[in-house]
Formats: C-alpha cells, sequence, structure tokens
C-alpha cells in the first residue's frame, strides 16, 4: 500500500519541478486557471455538471455486463478574493445528485421521479472552503482545502445509492505550466479525500487520491481543445484488501463566450480499473468570474 501510495504522489508531483511566471494580455481561460487566486473584491462561480452512466463493471477481478446505471451531479462552487496580494481566498461549494440504477435510460436522472428502487435525488453535501498559495515564488501552485458536511442520511435506500453520508476532509494540489510559444498549457492536479470513520458508509475510513494531468492547446486565446488522464485510487482503513482504483482518459474545450462567462464541455471514459464501474462521463460547465 505504502508503494502504491507513493508512485501516485510521485506521478502527481513530477511534472511540478519547474515555475514560471504568468504572462500578461492573455483570456480569462488562459490566465485564470485554477490555480491563480483571485484578488479582493473578485468573484469566481462554477457551475459544473457530471453525468456518469455505465452498462460494465469489474469486480472481484471479473469484467462483466450490468444494467445501466446513472448517476448525475451538479456542483456550484463559488469564491472569493479577500486581499489585493492573492494570499487567500474563501468559498462554499454546494452539491447535488439524481441517480438511476436497474436499466433506466441515462436521461431519467433529469426525471427526479423519486420512483421506488431505482432512483433518487436531493442536494447532497455543501462545504466551507479556503484556498491559498503556500509556496509565495511560485504564484501559480495552490491548495484548495473543504470539509464536506453530508446531507444523506442513508446512503442506500431500496438499493439505489445516492451519496456518502459520511464527513469528507479535502485538498486539492493545483499547478500549471504555460509553455513559452503561448499555445500549449499543462495543468495538473492532485485531489485527495480523507472520509471519516461512519459505520454505515461504504468509504469510512478511507483515503482517496486522483492524480490528474490535462493538457491544452490554444488555436486563438478565447478557445481551447484538451486531453487529459486521471487515476482514481480508494484505500480503505477499514475493510482490509479492499482497494477501488480505476484509469480515465477524456477530451474536451473550453470557449470564452464573454469577459466574464466562459463554457466548457468534457468526455472522459473509464478505461480499465478494479472493483468498480467501467462507463463514462459527459459534462457541462460554466464558469463566471468578475
Amino acid at each position: 500500500m505504502k508503494k502504491k501510495l507513493t508512485l501516485l504522489c510521485v506521478l502527481a508531483f513530477s511534472i511540478m519541478a519547474f515555475g514560471q511566471e504568468k504572462e500578461s494580455n492573455r483570456s480569462i481561460i488562459q490566465e485564470y486557471t485554477p490555480s491563480i487566486l483571485l484578488k479582493k473584491g473578485q468573484w469566481d462561480i462554477k457551475w459544473f455538471n457530471n453525468l456518469y452512466t455505465e452498462t460494465r463493471a469489474t469486480f472481484g477481478g471479473n469484467e462483466s455486463d450490468i444494467a445501466r446505471n446513472t448517476f448525475f451531479t451538479s456542483t456550484v462552487d463559488v469564491f472569493t478574493g479577500l486581499s489585493e496580494s492573492r494570499s487567500l481566498n474563501v468559498g462554499l461549494l454546494l452539491e447535488f445528485r439524481s441517480n438511476v440504477i436497474g436499466g433506466r435510460d441515462a436521461l431519467d436522472v433529469f426525471s427526479f421521479d423519486g420512483e421506488s428502487g431505482s432512483a433518487r435525488s436531493g442536494l447532497t453535501s455543501f462545504a466551507p472552503a479556503i484556498k491559498f498559495n503556500p509556496i509565495k515564488s511560485i504564484g501559480n501552485f495552490t491548495i484548495q482545502s473543504a470539509f464536506h458536511i453530508p446531507l444523506v442520511d442513508n446512503e442506500t435506500e431500496d438499493n439505489v445509492f445516492l451519496d456518502q453520508n459520511g464527513y469528507i476532509f479535502q485538498n486539492r494540489f493545483f499547478y500549471d505550466y504555460s509553455f513559452s510559444d503561448g499555445d500549449w498549457q499543462l495543468f495538473t492536479e492532485l485531489n485527495s479525500e480523507y472520509s471519516f470513520k461512519e459505520e454505515t458508509s461504504f468509504a469510512s475510513n478511507s483515503l482517496r487520491f486522483i492524480p490528474g494531468a490535462f493538457l491544452s492547446y490554444f488555436p486563438s486565446p478565447k478557445f481551447t481543445v484538451l486531453g487529459f488522464v486521471q487515476h482514481l485510487q480508494l484505500i480503505s482503513f477499514e475493510t482490509e484488501g479492499f482497494e477501488q482504483d480505476a484509469t480515465i482518459l477524456g477530451t474536451g474545450a473550453k470557449y470564452q463566450l464573454s469577459d466574464e462567462l466562459n463554457i466548457e464541455l468534457l468526455y472522459s471514459n473509464f478505461v480499465r480499473g478494479n472493483d468498480t464501474g467501467l462507463g463514462q462521463t459527459f459534462n457541462i460547465g460554466l464558469r463566471a468570474l468578475f
């Protein structure tokens, strides 16, 4: 387990060996990556929607077909700056979910019908958050810490899972590097989530790591296409021998609609995994920065 943990950390941070100061005269999508803090009076509001649907799964080393399950997650993240020096941002994260199982159509997540044994939906958690820069000489390396408070009493009702019902302490490490020609940008992230002990939670007393790397190409300052790879690793300290992992490949695009608003579209595929579903995600997000 220690070797896996060390390897994940090395992979996530190996790209972070060199820093580069941000250039001026850039578009919002080039300049304000998740690595960059806001200055006093600025606001960053992001509405992101993720639809994950699966018809295959791998458990116990065996991959097999399953009846379609679909999980929709909609999040709203709101941050604002507290100082002109961009030393600290504070924010609030809200999460809504709608899940359908048992072979129902993927778009049934938008029915919100709560059909017994096949559907559940609702606001599932909120999280106060802070974002800060731990190394002043590297302005594009930041950490976002959030404490997720569950609004769900039961993770599963009538065989339908909605969301975790335990507290989660999340830390996300962001770093980006812009190449000298200005057409390419590399963004890296290490997301770590510790789920506190909760007897009725499948993730009780566990640690989840999700390192990822995103490579973007800018045909123009207001438009970018990108490709990315992520790895998910869940390590349980509660259930000996239970370790969930998956590798995810994806692509997408971002476009700056105005000086304040941009849109992003992403697609990803779970290409392999252990003790997990093997599905696809379809994502759309809107971000307002002013």
